[in-house]
């Protein structure tokens, strides 16, 4: 595995957001569905906000910065080489993780069950 993207995953972790460290809250210990999920995981060349491996599924947060043309053709190149590896991608916009806990969860434990 690259040393780098695995220093960069460490550094991730100690500064999550308050997003994804409130989501981390509710899916982490295997809390969910007793689903085992990573948080900042190197994968391919790329790091995930969270991944459930048994699952196959990846969940990504996503802020402001994901609204621009650019941003949103790097995020479908990525979605389509995580699908082509096997995962299935669940994006979730920050408000709505905020807002909307429950809706998210029973979004995940919909796609991993």
């Amino acid at each position: 595995m690259n040393r780098k993207l695995i220093n960069i995953a460490r550094n991730l972790r100690r500064k999550s957001t308050d997003t994804e460290r409130f989501l981390w809250r509710h899916i982490k210990a295997k809390q969910l569905e007793g689903l085992k999920f990573r948080r900042q995981q190197p994968i391919g060349n790329y790091i995930v906000d969270f991944v459930c491996f048994e699952k196959r599924v990846i969940i990504e947060i996503d802020g402001g910065q994901h609204t621009s043309d650019a941003e949103k053709k790097k995020d479908f190149i990525r979605d389509k080489w995580f699908e082509e590896q096997g995962y299935k991608v669940l994006r979730f916009w920050n408000n709505e993780v905020l807002t909307n806990m429950n809706g998210v969860l029973e979004v995940v434990r919909d796609t991993c069950i």
